[in-house]
């Protein structure tokens, strides 16, 4: 009983680490590990791409279950402290939270000086938009949607799959959700061959996007608005996750998302989400701020799950 516990405790200790490593430094600077893990699954996607679902689904599989295999590996380690260290090291690794949120306030800050060209410059390290074709709004509500949807994909995701499954469930949902910005996207070249990745990162998120629209209707400053949108409007966004964040969100900071995206690969008209004026860069930092807050709260309950579910585990 005592090692589970402390198999738990490791694991417990060790996102708490990783979470305060990242809030301090953001993400590492250099030989980032996610930099890495893109260039080999694209070794793998030249190796394997055909035009076909079949294929891209062998390639999801051949990745996702490389990156479990190396995830039990590593985080085989029995020592507490040993496990601890790994887990840090490996939810730093797999966090964005921090790097997400500073982005933001800068894009905040360069739209406030007014200097267009300094925020067009900083979008693409959010989303995949166009940011030349974008005004001063048009990036405020590109930033603010990037950070609700992010907020999930980024922190909360990592943080609860690291509660769930360890370093494994930490290195597995990280390489689905780089799978998913390599190939999922609708172009000529993947719109069959990244269907699985898309798939499985839509299945991975399903709960930790419920868990932030939850966190940003307790957290955010207006709680009915936030579950009204939710409620209303996020069924109506093509994607299943990131409509539930950034509905929550919309509704929450009393603004309204959606319409016209333009992305490299093509131009959506995405649903109105929320109610109230477009956002301004005083509703980009209450975005901010908000995505500190629900950030904090999942660390910390992540950590609880963690503990929980190994006491569970050895009885």
């Amino acid at each position: 009983m005592s090692g589970g516990r402390g198999v738990g405790r490791g694991i417990a200790v060790g996102l708490l680490a990783g979470f305060v490593v990242d809030r301090v430094f953001g993400d590492p600077a250099r030989y980032h590990p996610v930099a890495a893990l893109g260039r080999a699954a694209g070794v793998a996607e030249r190796a394997m791409y055909r035009d076909s679902r079949p294929a891209g689904l062998l390639f999801t599989t051949v990745c996702a279950g490389s990156a479990w295999g190396a995830g039990r590996l590593v985080g085989g380690s029995r020592p507490e402290w040993v496990r601890a260290a790994v887990t840090a090291s490996t939810a730093w690794s797999a966090l964005g939270g921090t790097t997400l949120t500073r982005i933001g306030d800068e894009v905040a800050d360069a739209l406030d000086a007014g200097d267009l060209d300094a925020a067009r410059a900083l979008l693409p390290s959010l989303c995949g938009r166009d940011p030349s074709v974008l005004d001063g709004a048009g990036i405020a509500r590109a930033a603010l949607e990037s950070i609700a949807e992010n907020t999930s994909d980024a922190a909360v995701a990592p943080l609860v799959w690291g509660a769930v499954a360890g370093v494994p469930g930490l290195v597995v949902y990280r390489t689905v959700n780089t799978l998913d910005a390599m190939v999922g996207y609708r172009t000529d070249r993947h719109g069959r061959f990244g269907w699985a990745s898309a798939r499985l990162d839509d299945l991975a998120n399903i709960v930790p996007a419920r868990i932030t629209g939850v966190l940003a209707v307790v957290l955010g400053p207006d709680a009915p608005g936030a579950v009204r949108a939710w409620r209303r409007d996020a069924r109506r966004h093509p994607s299943p996750n990131a409509g539930v964040a950034e509905a929550a969100f919309a509704g929450a900071l009393g603004v309204t998302l959606g319409g016209r995206t333009e992305y490299p690969h093509g131009v959506e008209e995405r649903p109105r989400l929320g109610d109230g004026p477009a956002p301004d860069t005083a509703d980009l930092r209450a975005a901010v701020a908000l995505s500190r807050r629900i950030q904090v709260a999942t660390a910390v309950g992540a950590a609880g799950l963690a503990a929980v579910l190994s006491r569970r585990s050895v009885r």
